[in-house]
């Protein structure tokens, strides 16, 4: 029974959740390339960022995951990737969007009480410095020559109709290869967490913190949404923490 809803529910995450985005953000930011707004952008914040490791066009993963959605920095990882960006900085900004909250789980918590003004902040924070820490000293011995790549990617012109429906099939293309390459690591992921639950693993861990947690003030109870964002992603957590909201509500005062 995990197995099966294990299986299901990584498919639903990979096809109606992450393809859909990265085939409008791929697509937006294969335009964006073309026209050249990625390198004016790239030069304005890179005097800023650098001092985190993360290159000028991180600047879009730092909004794509904060207002759109877990999958949205995909796109701009590619295209960094794709230009040459050295392997150092793109550890950093990969660290920066692990560390960030992402906006399909921060929004919709909302709903539950959450106040996302001192969410994104902490998250911005909290982003930079997961990146400044990759960049000094984590990722200290990766490679940080960049590979020269032209100055746009090699991607139909989008000068007119024909050009533009180029674009968008190109980006779809990659947001479904990108969807298939997601679904085995999700379904094993959500695997884990129902075996973990089930077999009481969860609870034994949830007991034996609870003393520094309670040192540290932090409510025992948020072991499994913690443990779940980890090992299924933002999607499951939410599930888990509107589950707990839920719970908590129909409890005697």
């Amino acid at each position: 029974k995990i197995l099966f809803a294990s299986g299901q529910k990584g498919f639903e995450l990979a096809f109606f959740v992450l393809m859909p985005i990265m085939v409008f953000m791929m697509a937006v930011m294969r335009v964006l390339d073309h026209k050249g707004v990625l390198r004016r952008v790239a030069i304005l914040a890179a005097p800023l960022l650098l001092l985190f490791g993360i290159p000028g066009l991180g600047v879009f993963a730092m909004v794509q995951i904060l207002f759109v959605s877990f999958a949205a920095p995909v796109a701009t990882l590619s295209i960094m990737d794709q230009r040459g960006t050295s392997q150092r900085q793109i550890a950093a900004t990969l660290a920066m969007v692990f560390a960030m909250a992402q906006a399909n789980a921060s929004f919709p918590m909302m709903a539950l009480g959450l106040d996302i003004g001192l969410t994104l902040l902490l998250s911005l924070v909290g982003g930079l410095i997961a990146a400044a820490v990759t960049w000094h000293l984590i990722g200290r011995s990766l490679p940080d020559e960049e590979t020269p790549a032209a100055d746009k990617l090699n991607h139909a012109t989008v000068s007119g109709g024909k050009g533009l429906l180029d674009v968008i099939n190109a980006a779809g293309s990659e947001a479904f290869k990108i969807a298939l390459g997601a679904i085995p690591i999700m379904v094993l992921s959500l695997v884990v967490v129902g075996l973990l639950q089930r077999s009481g693993s969860i609870a034994w861990l949830t007991t034996a913190l609870t003393p520094l947690l309670t040192l540290l003030h932090i409510d025992p109870v948020l072991v499994l949404p913690t443990l779940t964002k980890y090992l299924a992603g933002g999607s499951a957590m939410l599930a888990v923490m509107s589950e707990l909201h839920r719970a908590a509500r129909s409890m005697p005062p």
